[in-house]
């Protein structure tokens, strides 16, 4: 469904783990403790939300490289595959060429 309207798996799990951040500070902010006790929760659920969002970020990159080095190493093989083919095909015409114009 997320893919009819465009959007990515990725940004939806960043959209999800946002929202859950913000859900969690909310109810950190309303729930009964003191100011600085609040705040240093608050501290510490944006320092994991930042390691979470970081390590998100790197497998994400690791993901996207494993895939563009797939892609290549597909596209390699397919091209050496069309040259070969190609060369194959200009020689049978050069062959067949050869034989008319010796008549």
């Amino acid at each position: 469904m997320s893919e009819e309207r465009g959007c990515a798996p990725a940004s939806l799990a960043l959209a999800f783990l946002l929202g859950g951040a913000l859900g969690a500070s909310l109810a950190l902010l309303f729930a009964p403790e003191g100011g600085p006790q609040t705040r240093a929760r608050l501290r510490g659920l944006a320092t994991d939300l930042k390691d979470r969002s970081v390590n998100l970020a790197d497998d994400l990159r690791d993901r996207v490289e494993d895939v563009l080095d797939e892609g290549k190493e597909i596209f390699d093989e397919k091209k050496s595959i069309l040259s070969a083919a190609y060369q194959a095909g200009k020689e049978a015409m050069e062959k067949e060429r050869g034989k008319y114009q010796e008549r």
